[in-house]
C-alpha cells in the first residue's frame, strides 16, 4: 500500500518575509484610494438615479483591479525567483530590489521598447496630464492617484482616474437634468 505525502509545514507566498513588501504596498495602495474617496465627497457620491456606477466605469474599474491581480502575480514571482533566501533584503537595491526589477525590464530589445514606453507614459506623461487635469476639474488632491502607480500599477492609476473622470462627469450630467417631481 503507498501513501501520499503531504507537507503541512510548507511554507505559502503570504507567510514569507521576502512577500512582506508586496502586501505593504498593497495595503498602502487601499489607503491612497480612501484618501482620494473621501477627499472628494461629490465625486463619490451616490448618483440620484440609475446604476451606482456606469457602463464605462465598470470597464475602467475591472480593468484596472485586473491590472492588480495580474501584476502582484508577476511580482510575487519575481521576488519568489531573484530575492535572497532567507526573507529580509534591501527591497531598494541588490538581489530581488526595485532596482534589479528595472534593470530587467531593460535586458532585451523587446522588453527595452515596452519598458521606456511604460517609463514616458507613467513618469512624464500620466503625471502632467493628472495635475493639470484634475485641477482643472476641481478634483481635490488628484496628485494621489500617482501613488498608484508605486502602490497597485500604473495601469490602476489611469483606469482609476478615467473611472474618476467618468463619475465626475455622470454627475455634472445628472446635476443639468432636472429632477423628476413626484406625481
Amino acid at each position: 500500500m503507498s501513501f501520499v505525502k503531504i507537507d503541512k509545514t510548507s511554507r505559502r507566498w503570504w507567510h514569507t518575509p521576502g512577500m512582506v513588501s508586496l502586501i505593504a504596498h498593497l495595503v498602502l495602495a487601499f489607503v491612497t484610494l480612501a484618501v482620494i474617496v473621501k477627499a472628494n465627497p461629490a465625486v463619490f457620491a451616490r448618483y440620484r438615479s440609475g446604476p451606482p456606477v456606469t457602463g464605462l466605469e465598470a470597464f475602467y474599474l475591472v480593468a484596472g483591479v485586473v491590472s492588480v491581480i495580474l501584476g502582484y502575480y508577476f511580482n510575487n514571482q519575481f521576488v519568489a525567483e531573484y530575492a535572497p533566501p532567507g526573507g529580509l533584503h534591501n527591497f531598494i537595491w541588490g538581489p530581488g530590489s526595485w532596482a534589479e526589477f528595472i534593470t530587467l525590464g531593460y535586458d532585451n530589445p523587446a522588453a527595452s521598447s515596452a519598458s521606456q514606453d511604460y517609463t514616458i507614459m507613467t513618469m512624464l506623461l500620466f503625471p502632467a496630464w493628472l495635475l493639470v487635469d484634475g485641477h482643472r476639474r476641481g478634483i481635490r488632491h488628484a496628485w494621489l492617484y500617482l501613488g498608484f502607480v508605486l502602490f497597485a500599477s500604473s495601469a490602476f492609476a489611469w483606469a482609476f482616474y478615467l473611472a474618476t473622470i467618468e463619475r465626475h462627469h455622470h454627475h455634472q450630467q445628472l446635476s443639468s437634468v432636472p429632477a423628476k417631481s413626484p406625481a
